[in-house]
């Protein structure tokens, strides 16, 4: 306040005053955030895999653009990110992509995506123009660099690996031999696919990551479900409602259902602007207001 006063009517010195206003309220807002970051794989890259749920054609866009998004968001951090696996859709859109996110405290930001997002627009592809509703299913997993990490050991005897003639990116080479890895842990069902490495070894080394990580959030629901069970909490087995819902018909609003946090921007969220949710969940959660997770 007092500089403001000093600096009136010097048009030089206001704006240097609102430059470093601006560089001290950032930091501050840095700052606080580095309070919220209480879960202890904060610091690790995440694994962000998209599944399509309810509506077709149009919910495989869903996850395309979704996909577009985290993508955005990521480049914004100046964060690296690498597509490990996807499955396209026959007309649009994808059915599936997996992708790791590199960059300092990925997975503890990115951990408030997990759970169903929700599209409501009029649809690209129904000739009728009529309005559609489709669901996809994000996953935020940290990358675990070793085995005994978090507890997670991998019995190799619980593993069926198979290999395959990718379909994925990185030129002729990968189609021409069988370089993608598909992983089955037999005991839990789970499985993993790389294809976007040009080697197999290197496939196979995704995949074990990828698998871990799946292990991991697998044995943290459990212990999430339990302690819900014994605090006489309502436990979902599954994902119910979404999270987060966007909407670009009748109107423009995207909303946190867990922070009721929300913005009429779609555009600028949809480009990338995922921050302000992201910052919206932390502090729920510090608060002990977030639910549905």
């Amino acid at each position: 306040m007092e500089l403001d006063q000093l600096a009136e009517g010097d048009p030089e010195l206001e704006k240097q005053v609102a430059q470093e206003g601006v560089a001290i309220a950032d930091e501050l807002r840095r700052r606080e955030l580095d309070l919220l970051f209480t879960d202890p794989y904060a610091s690790h890259n995440a694994v962000v895999t998209i599944s399509v749920g309810q509506g077709g054609v149009e919910a495989q866009d869903w996850v395309e653009m979704l996909l577009r998004m985290y993508l955005k968001w990521a480049e914004r951090r100046g964060f690296e990110t690498e597509i490990i696996d996807e499955s396209r859709g026959e007309e649009a859109g994808l059915k599936s992509v997996t992708l790791i996110v590199r960059g300092p405290r990925a997975y503890g930001l990115l951990r408030s995506e997990h759970g169903v997002h929700r599209l409501v627009r009029i649809s690209p592809f129904d000739q009728n123009h009529r309005r559609h509703t489709s669901f996809a299913l994000v996953e935020v997993m940290p990358e675990l660099e070793s085995t005994d990490e978090a507890g997670i050991v991998i019995n190799p005897n619980d593993l069926r690996i198979d290999t395959y003639r990718s379909t994925g990116a990185g030129g002729q080479h990968v189609n021409k031999t069988d370089t993608a890895v598909r992983i089955r842990h037999i005991p839990s069902g789970i499985v993993v696919n790389c294809q976007n490495e040009r080697s197999q070894i290197q496939n196979r080394e995704v995949a074990m990551k990828l698998l871990k990580a799946r292990l991991f959030e697998r044995e943290q629901k459990k212990r999430e479900e339990e302690a819900a069970r014994l605090k006489g909490e309502n436990v979902q087995a599954d994902f119910g409602t979404q999270i987060r819902s966007v909407t670009i018909h009748p109107y423009n609003i995207v909303k946190d259902h867990r922070t009721n946090y929300e913005t009429g921007d779609t555009e600028g969220y949809l480009a990338g602007n995922v921050d302000p949710f992201i910052h919206a969940y932390l502090q729920a959660m510090a608060g002990g207001v977030a639910t549905g997770v």
